[in-house]
């Protein structure tokens, strides 16, 4: 898959049905010795949780990627 087609993709978490943004305006972390993602960075865009837990961004681990899909790139993780 291009990257231009993966960044129209929106990203939602499967524990919660949470709608976490669009991976267009995440960054990817790649490991430099081996090539491989590692985390996708996305803006913590819920104000509420924002201001209680003091962070601007959501660190996901390329592993909790669950399914790719038209779409939507569905995860499986736990932001606590």
């Amino acid at each position: 898959m291009r990257l231009s087609k993966l960044g129209g993709k929106e990203i939602v978490n499967l524990n919660d049905g949470g709608r976490l943004g669009m991976v267009a305006d995440s960054d990817l972390v790649i490991d430099e010795k081996t090539g491989k993602i590692e985390y996708l960075i996305v803006p913590d865009n819920s104000l509420q949780l924002n201001i209680l837990r003091n962070r601007t961004e959501i660190e996901i681990p390329w592993e909790a990627i669950r399914k790719i899909g038209n779409d939507m790139i569905i995860i499986e993780f736990d932001e606590d």
